[in-house]
């Protein structure tokens, strides 16, 4: 069974999910990760691979895209760490990236390698929905791949339906419109957001993300969702970090634990 679709079966609440940037903080630090984040507890890895004009994120994210490349990890390498960090863990792995970089790799060759590195999912924020379905659905739900949609409070409830058709592993309840990036709490409208399509009877789950940084936030989002995507607080944790298990050990906890409020 694919990891995702295990975890979903097991866990339908509180699910907690780290992105990292491989490559960063240093360019052997991926495998390390990936294990640090199934040792603290997270649910779920979301391993992304840098990209020079990542439209989606924001500055600590874009940052350390910038220095991962400069630390000079690549596609190639890329599949070989996560193979590396996921091969004894329990817990799915996504592949986050952009769609230039699998055109660029080549979509088969692109599946067969995220097989080969035990790579559950896809996240692809700028794949359109309708290229996908015309061109590479087969090849990437042939190779066994889940697949992942985000939605933002901009998407109509149409387009919602439509994307939760096509997704076969979750959809990403994006938090705001703006890019990625740490926020302390959510305001009315976001909560309204949640709430709208939480109530959309969907048949994928809902993960929450932009903004997840503190318990505060976490547990908001978890109200509403299966669960939520941390990500820049994460890696601003991860700049600072002397000894990545113990800083991604206390990053999760502080994420799950009220009295870190």
């Amino acid at each position: 069974m694919n990891r995702l679709d295990a975890l979903f079966k097991k866990k339908q609440k509180n699910i907690l999910s780290l992105f990292f940037t491989a490559g960063y903080p240093d360019l052997q630090s991926t495998a390390e990760i990936i294990r640090a984040a199934e040792e603290a507890g997270a649910d779920m890895i979301e391993a992304g691979m840098p990209f020079s004009d990542p439209v989606a994120d924001g500055k600590t994210i874009q940052h350390s895209s910038e220095e991962a490349l400069k630390n000079g990890i690549n596609m190639n390498l890329y599949f070989e760490q996560v193979r590396e960090g996921g091969k004894s863990i329990q817990q799915p792995v996504l592949f986050m990236g952009y769609f230039n970089q699998v055109l660029q790799y080549g979509p088969e060759k692109f599946c067969h390698a995220c097989n080969d590195a035990g790579i559950d999912g896809f996240i692809i924020p700028d794949l359109p929905p309708d290229i996908f379905i015309r061109e590479y659905r087969d090849i990437f739900h042939g190779a066994g791949l889940r697949s992942v949609f985000l939605i933002t409070p901009d998407t109509t409830e149409e387009r919602i339906h439509q994307l939760d058709d096509l997704a076969t592993g979750f959809l990403y309840m994006v938090s705001s419109r703006s890019i990625t990036g740490s926020r302390e709490s959510f305001d009315a409208s976001q909560e309204e957001y949640f709430k709208r399509v939480s109530s959309m009877n969907l048949k994928n789950p809902l993960i929450a993300g932009f903004g997840i940084s503190n318990h505060a936030t976490f547990a908001t989002a978890c109200q509403y969702a299966a669960g939520a995507i941390a990500g820049s607080g994460y890696i601003k944790a991860l700049e600072k970090s002397r000894d990545i298990r113990v800083t991604t050990r206390e990053f999760v906890t502080s994420l799950l634990s009220p009295e870190h409020i």
